[in-house]
Formats: structure tokens, C-alpha cells, sequence
């Protein structure tokens, strides 16, 4: 079956989001996935499964830090 994750096609086997998130190494917990241009939610991860010619795009969330030494603390 064949899709296209984040402007890349790719031929895949029938699964469900969650399940091809997991096969990339993605922790479906700390992603967000747009399905054939809309977000699809968190909980409909594990029922929706895969279609051809579906088109995902995956964002993954990043984190930040503390401030370089080099920044003046507010306060």
C-alpha cells in the first residue's frame, strides 16, 4: 500500500497510525499527525487505520532548555 509521510512517498503494510508511528520509532505520545489534511485526535490513533494514497504529516514536539549562561535572567 503505498502513502505519503511528510512529502515522501513510502510503500507500507496495512496498519493503523499509531502502529506505523510505532514502527518508525515514533512515540505517538509526543507527536501530532495531520491525516489527509486534517489533525486527527490523539484517541483515534490506535482505530484509524491506514489507507492508499493516504497523506500524513507527522510534527513531532521539541523541547527547550534553560537559558545560555551568556542571557540575563529576568528578575
Amino acid at each position: 500500500m503505498n502513502i505519503t509521510t511528510n512529502g515522501e512517498a513510502v510503500s507500507i503494510d496495512p496498519l493503523t497510525v499509531q502502529e506505523y508511528l510505532l514502527s518508525l520509532g515514533i512515540d505517538p505520545r509526543r507527536v501530532a499527525v495531520e491525516l489527509n489534511l486534517e489533525i486527527l485526535p490523539k484517541a483515534q490513533y490506535p482505530t484509524t487505520l491506514l489507507k492508499e494514497g493516504d497523506t500524513l504529516e507527522i510534527v513531532q514536539f521539541v523541547g527547550g532548555g534553560s537559558l545560555p549562561a551568556s542571557l540575563p535572567k529576568a528578575g
